[in-house]
């Protein structure tokens, strides 16, 4: 409603197509996950935009906002918030925070104090083009001309969205996916986003929870071309937030296909193709594949701020080789530029091949360490949850773990998975809820894993104390109501996704490894009522 009055203010009589624009407007933007009515207070000083940018939040800004009040120090505030929400990777300072200030990244010459070209300096840009073209296994090297730069992909997606779309059409998107990309697509070009939704039902073609597939990609876009909505892209996440999905080559193709039927952009986000943490998983870039469907229609972003544990320094990258969107992006380059200093450190750190071909220190030293320390650290978190009985989908790129909290709900809403999250915020931990991604099903969290161990340890412990009183909790709750099914109204998750393993081909589907087996037995002893009832003093 806020967005609807908002929408009309700035004077002028309404006519019928701003009205059709303000009612999809209402549809297609979910007010609730964006801002907080109670805070709502229409600016005198604001445009309509204005006023609607003041009051724009996304779902996570409330626990983010609250962790800067009160982070965790271990020395100086130790009952601080540990922060599992941001997707960051904590891991790495010792090795970025030593290569970034060698003396070979001090250089200091005029031309980086100076206004570069839009699209970026030609030395980074030719840096990028050999970089992706190594590490994406592109077949042909590729085009400096290609490449521009931005400070950060968050940039990037709101530049392509404001060049391939007018003001209220929508971009295809499959959730759960980065709720980000809500603000990015339409604080600047008002673009909405059109949602396929994936849920943990193993059905139809499906051979994993949550799985893309070209028929919800069709099913999505029928929906909104018969509600009159204007779909002019696809975006893609690859490897997956907050899934950690990695897309096989035939999936790719088979999406890629999908929108050249239908004329629409692919806009491939591959921030995280370098956090592959695992050698049994294998990342497949779009720009590797021998043949691209409709290579004008399609856009890659890349960037350091995951992949070299950078997140405080702002820089993307977008591989297009249509040169219209190339020169309109760049034309929004000026609001989004990269200064000069960073420009050269950052092809500095791409270019360090030392004496091989290969990057020598991004792969002899960085990602070896890296990937090592992901791994551990991956490894703990998903050993306690299975200790706790808790299921997860079990990937092996990225930095986060998406986690099935729904038994822990007792009527299976959003509202109650709020409260979860609120609850695990008072006892200072941090996790990103499923309604922050657009999530389908209630009680779906997502954890980062990319931290110190101490961090890990104390976080975790903070969490099962909020699960183990909420499961006494649901207990006496049961006890007073014994006729009422605790499963109402949500899937059974152990029937649904147990410690799913790592993405298969659909060949090997139905394997799974001895630890999703020991986690499966644990979580049936803890949620079986057997051992109270059958206690050694009984058997006595």
């Amino acid at each position: 409603q806020a967005l609807s009055e908002l929408t009309g203010m700035g004077g002028g009589g309404g006519n019928l197509q701003e009205m059709r624009a303000r009612l999809l407007t209402e549809r297609r933007v979910d007010m609730r996950g964006l801002c907080n009515p109670s805070d709502f207070h229409r600016s005198p000083y604001l445009s309509a935009r204005g006023n609607i940018a003041n009051i724009f939040r996304g779902s996570t800004e409330e626990g983010y906002k609250a962790y800067h009040a009160d982070k965790y120090d271990e020395d100086k505030n130790p009952n601080g918030i540990i922060n599992f929400g941001t997707s960051e990777n904590k891991l790495c300072f010792d090795l970025m925070s030593k290569r970034l200030t060698q003396a070979d990244m001090n250089l200091m010459e005029p031309p980086l104090l100076q206004y570069p070209d839009w699209k970026g300096h030609k030395f980074l840009r030719e840096e990028v083009a050999r970089f992706l073209t190594y590490y994406c296994k592109a077949p042909a090297p590729l085009k400096a001309e290609n490449v521009i730069v931005l400070n950060g992909c968050g940039s990037l997606f709101s530049a392509l969205a404001t060049v391939l779309c007018d003001p209220g059409e929508a971009v295809l998107i499959a959730t759960p996916f980065y709720g980000g990309i809500i603000q990015s697509v339409f604080l600047y070009g008002n673009v909405k986003l059109v949602y396929a939704y994936l849920d943990s039902k193993i059905t139809g073609t499906s051979t994993r929870p949550f799985q893309l597939t070209v028929e919800k990609l069709e099913k999505a876009l029928q929906d909104a071309t018969a509600e009159g909505v204007t779909v002019r892209a696809l975006i893609l996440l690859n490897p997956q937030n907050p899934l950690g999905d990695i897309y096989s080559l035939s999936e790719l193709r088979d999406y890629l296909e999908f929108a050249k039927r239908h004329e629409l952009h692919v806009i491939v986000d591959e921030i995280y193709m370098l956090s592959v943490f695992d050698e049994s998983a294998t990342f497949h870039s779009v720009l590797g594949m021998d043949r691209l469907p409709d290579p004008q229609r399609t856009h890659v972003m890349w960037g350091i701020t995951k992949d070299f544990a950078v997140s405080g320094i702002r820089f993307g990258t977008l591989y297009t080789e249509n040169q219209d969107v190339a020169n309109a992006v760049a034309s929004l380059c000026y609001f989004h530029g990269v200064c000069g200093p960073v420009q050269y450190k950052v092809a500095q750190l791409l270019r360090d091949r030392g004496e091989s071909v290969a990057p020598y220190w991004i792969n002899q030293v960085y990602l070896r360490a890296n990937h090592a320390r992901l791994k551990a650290a991956h490894t703990y978190v998903t050993d306690e949850l299975k200790t706790l009985g808790v299921p997860f989908l079990n990937r092996n790129a990225g930095f986060f773990v998406w986690i099935d909290f729904r038994k822990y709900l007792r009527t299976g809403t959003f509202e109650e998975e709020m409260l979860l999250w609120r609850r695990f915020l008072d006892n200072k931990v941090l996790l990103s809820c499923g309604k922050a991604f657009e999530c389908s099903e209630p009680g779906w969290f997502r954890i980062i894993f990319a931290d110190k161990t101490h961090r890990l340890q104390l976080g975790m412990q903070r969490i099962r104390k909020v699960l183990e009183e909420r499961e006494r909790e649901i207990l006496a709750e049961e006890k007073e109501q014994p006729c009422q099914s605790d499963q109402d109204g949500k899937a059974d998750s152990t029937d649904e996704v147990i410690f799913v393993s790592r993405h298969q081909e659909p060949t090997c589907a139905g394997s799974s490894n001895l630890g999703d087996l020991i986690g499966l037995l644990q979580q049936q002893m803890r949620s079986s009522d057997w051992l109270q009832k059958n206690t050694a003093e009984q058997f006595a």
